[in-house]
């Protein structure tokens, strides 16, 4: 798993916890973390030639850890992660999993039962249903659900052999771009740095918390609403986080003055839904033809599901992972991954494809957007079994977090150390948590 990003990345690894799974998800942590520390060490290098190359270190059990959650409540609790109606239900000939915790996806998916949200009804309904009809019906109406997959059949389907077709990380786009004018110092690498964000959970705000924490200034944007109150506390460290609503005009004309000030986009959207929000590519282009993006979709770029909506948990069902699982663990019904890996996965592949375009500037390279997908990502992470079922089951000690507290709008919180260190720069984070839509939609002084 060293090739991530098409690289030969060089680091050290300290520890030897992992999580307990089929798959080498401490493995895919550990690598894809890493993958950003050289990132950031060649960025680092690329500004200061006389500089010696800084070596990365990658702590095994805190990049598990961080894989998991990076936050504990201290007198206070975070809301759950799923809502009641959310999970695997057995059909007729096999399983499927709702993904039920926004409103409109849960309304949808009663809608096709023809019931109400209530467990008891849901899995009756269920269970007089076919799998891939449910599947099929629960899409058509706007909800989001994943038939339990094998391997076999997933390889066999034409969306898991388009995937399987696509690289990690697709670079489009190539161009010579002229930056803004940014100070930076190796002890901030991004200083400066202007990252919009248009992401969701989890994978693109694992992205920018990841560019936060060497410096970069994120600004979040969603629509007036929007929650995400299980995640929020985890993924906002070191943001801003603002609301506008892009059906509108005035808000669209905010949205353009961010865009020319911002030097990278980062965004988490099926494929056309900018361009029907009349934010397409030609327009960021012409409004401002020096942006980098880096953007991610659930199932991929290609295919007949490239526009299907998805979630970590919903890919695992789809491309075989919790098939897997269940077979290793000789279970009864679908044993996906111990975390969301594909989500922070992806995430940090994102933040390293992100420095990957910031090293190319500096050396005065072309430079490419990137396209990555957590169906691709899973493609990377199956072909990693692991075969020592006695691996220990990860749980946090009172050493794995940081000294301080960290005061968050809801109380004080415990954060787990950085699991990433380069030469002797750490990840730092300038701000604590925040509320979405808690600061105006501009970028700090």
């Amino acid at each position: 798993m060293r090739s991530v990003l098409g690289l030969d990345s060089d680091f050290e690894t300290n520890g030897t916890d992992r999580w307990k799974s089929r798959y080498r998800v401490s493995d895919l942590a550990v690598h894809s973390i890493g993958a950003v520390g050289c990132a950031i060490a060649d960025l680092i290098a690329a500004r200061n030639s006389k500089q010696k190359s800084q070596p990365v270190v990658v702590d095994q059990r805190l990049a598990s850890l961080w894989f998991a959650r990076s936050i504990e409540p201290v007198g206070w609790s975070l809301p759950p992660v799923w809502d009641a109606v959310a999970g695997d239900y057995p059909t007729k000939d096999g399983w499927i999993k709702l993904h039920t915790n926004l409103p409109h996806h849960r309304e949808a998916a009663c809608r096709v039962l023809g019931v109400a949200p209530e467990r008891g009804a849901v899995a009756a309904a269920v269970s007089a249903c076919t799998g891939n009809d449910l599947e099929t019906a629960i899409v058509e109406a706007g909800g989001v659900a994943a038939l339990m997959r094998s391997r076999a059949e997933w390889q066999a389907h034409a969306q898991g052999m388009a995937v399987a077709s696509e690289p990690l990380v697709a670079w489009t786009n190539p161009r010579r771009i002229q930056p803004r004018p940014k100070q930076a110092t190796t002890g901030v690498p991004l200083e400066g740095l202007r990252v919009l964000d248009l992401t969701r959970v989890l994978a693109g705000p694992v992205a920018t918390r990841t560019l936060a924490g060497f410096g970069a200034s994120v600004l979040r944007i969603d629509p007036p609403g929007w929650g995400e109150p299980n995640v929020v506390p985890d993924i906002t460290l070191g943001k801003t986080c603002a609301t506008l609503d892009l059906r509108d005009t005035g808000p669209r004309q905010i949205f353009e003055g961010l865009l020319r000030e911002a030097d990278v986009l980062v965004h988490g959207y099926r494929p056309d839904a900018l361009e029907r929000l009349g934010i397409g590519k030609e327009w960021r282009r012409s409004i401002a033809p020096n942006l980098v993006e880096v953007c991610l979709d659930a199932y991929g770029w290609s295919g007949p599901w490239a526009g299907r909506r998805g979630f970590d948990s919903l890919v695992q069902m789809s491309s075989g992972i919790a098939d897997s699982g269940m077979m290793w663990a000789r279970a009864i019904k679908p044993t996906p991954l111990p975390v969301q890996a594909l989500d922070h996965a992806t995430g940090y592949l994102m933040a390293a494809a992100v420095l990957r375009v910031l090293v190319a500037c500096e050396r005065q390279e072309p430079v490419s957007d990137a396209k990555l997908s957590l169906a691709r990502t899973a493609e990377l992470l199956a072909s990693h079994q692991q075969e020592d079922a006695e691996a220990m089951d990860l749980t946090f000690a009172e050493n794995d977090w940081a000294d301080s507290l960290e005061q968050t709008p809801w109380g004080a919180a415990r954060r787990l150390k950085a699991p990433l260190q380069v030469g002797e720069l750490e990840m730092t984070w300038r701000s604590p948590a925040c509320e979405l839509g808690s600061a105006k939609p501009q970028w700090a002084a």
